[in-house]
């Protein structure tokens, strides 16, 4: 069973439980503009700010808006914990081998991560490094790029449709895992998980495996 060479994980939903956080930011945006939050709350998660503003109020500047949501977001982290197994998961990983991609600015992604208890990867991929947003592929194909790993030889980690889109179209295997999205939604994936803990079995079940940490001692 080869292994893989590295593996690609979207932050919130994934890594990070940020669910409370987010709909309350957003809540915030839909009060300031007269909007009804519960009308698009869904359509939020795993997409940059700035696309989920050009849908929801398309006559804002969707760029200021998410420049002053993600701003907030990132001084918000009343909730933020690390989703169940994420940490023993990162620690198992060799440091080279893994990635962060998500639709978040920088500044909020390390905020996020320091607040859940989560390392901060070699590889983060956000908003601002890449030309377009999920379900594009172009972050996971950044991340693969900076790994120095074929994207074939990637796995990718995602708990939303769009981010599974995006992990296909960059020609990795993806597994779903069903934070927020059941499985029939992560339909399009290769593998859904319930937990972290269960992503060993996955990737096993499509023949390949973990990168493993090596404890030799030079």
């Amino acid at each position: 069973m080869a292994a893989l060479a590295a593996i690609c994980f979207d932050m919130d939903g994934t890594l990070v439980d940020s669910t409370a956080v987010v709909e309350r930011n957003w809540r915030r945006f839909a009060d300031r503009h007269g909007l009804d939050a519960e009308s698009f709350l869904g359509q939020v998660h795993g997409i940059r700010s700035s696309d989920a503003i050009a849908v929801v109020a398309p006559w804002l500047d969707a760029r200021a808006e998410a420049d002053r949501l993600d701003a907030e977001e990132a001084d918000d982290v009343d909730g933020l914990r690390p989703v169940p197994g994420a940490g023993e998961l990162l620690a198992a990983l060799p440091d080279d081998a893994w990635a962060v991609v998500t639709s978040a600015g920088r500044l909020l992604a390390e905020a996020r991560l320091a607040a859940a208890g989560l390392p901060l990867p070699r590889v983060l991929v956000c908003s601002e490094d890449t030309s377009a947003g999920k379900p594009d592929p172009d972050g996971y194909l950044t991340a693969a790029r900076l790994l120095g790993a074929a994207p074939a030889d990637c796995l990718v980690v995602e708990d939303v449709p769009a981010g599974v889109a995006a992990g296909r179209a960059a020609g990795m295997l993806v597994v779903g895992i069903t934070t927020n999205h059941s499985a029939g939604d992560l339909a399009a994936a290769n593998a859904c998980v319930d937990t972290l803990d269960e992503l060993p079995a996955a990737v096993a079940g499509l023949g390949r495996s973990l990168p493993q940490r090596s404890d030799t001692i030079v």
